[in-house]
């Protein structure tokens, strides 16, 4: 699928107390509470990829897994990506800090219906550098239907990153971060790693 937009929907969780934790777990490295949630930002349909390394600039950017909705002409998708961001770029303005990486996306997806009647039960997993970082189930966040009648829908070649969990020992970088999704129900995963290099900041 050739992606037409790319959309990130922040502040997405459905527990009202888990939202507050990933919102205060923001706030301690310097970003500010949103104004509403969720909260959707646009950002260039390039930084989208499938790539096994992605190049990033200075040590201050960190991964975090999502569920990924793919809109295309034959119908929703789910897949798993991760929405790399610049954790000091955060501190200045979140729009700015998702523009300036890559967002690394399984090349592999899965067809909505196929999932949809036991949505609730798949699993999202990241790990940075080999350890467990992310966990939990998608149901910690909005539902597809939710957040795409939220957003005013997708249209053909849309692709919604939708929002993440709470990082276990709190938001770090990695040099290698791998993401999952898994379906208990078919007996099934979606995954991806990749690098992260980092580039120098000389000016």
């Amino acid at each position: 699928m050739e992606v037409q937009q790319l959309i990130i929907a922040g502040w997405t969780g459905r527990d009202e107390a888990a939202l507050r934790k990933h919102i205060h777990e923001l706030e301690e490295v310097g970003v500010k509470a949103p104004k509403t949630t969720p909260i959707f930002y646009r950002v260039a349909a390039s930084l989208y990829t499938h790539a096994a390394a992605i190049e990033v600039s200075g040590p201050d950017t960190s991964g975090e897994v999502e569920y990924v909705l793919l809109q295309r002409p034959d119908g929703l998708w789910v897949t798993v990506g991760s929405d790399h961001t610049d954790r000091k770029a955060e501190t200045i303005g979140v729009s700015l800090s998702k523009q300036l990486c890559a967002k690394p996306v399984c090349a592999e997806a899965w067809p909505y219906a196929e999932v949809k009647p036991h949505w609730d039960r798949l699993v999202l997993r990241s790990w940075a550098d080999g350890v467990l970082y992310q966990e939990g189930l998608v149901s910690a966040m909005r539902s597809p239907e939710d957040l795409t009648q939220r957003y005013g829908g997708l249209v053909p070649g849309a692709v919604m990153f939708c929002g993440t969990l709470a990082a276990k020992g709190g938001i770090r970088p990695a040099n290698r971060f791998r993401i999952e999704l898994e379906d208990p129900v078919l007996r099934r995963k979606l995954s991806h790693e990749y690098a992260v290099k980092v580039l120098p900041v000389d000016g």
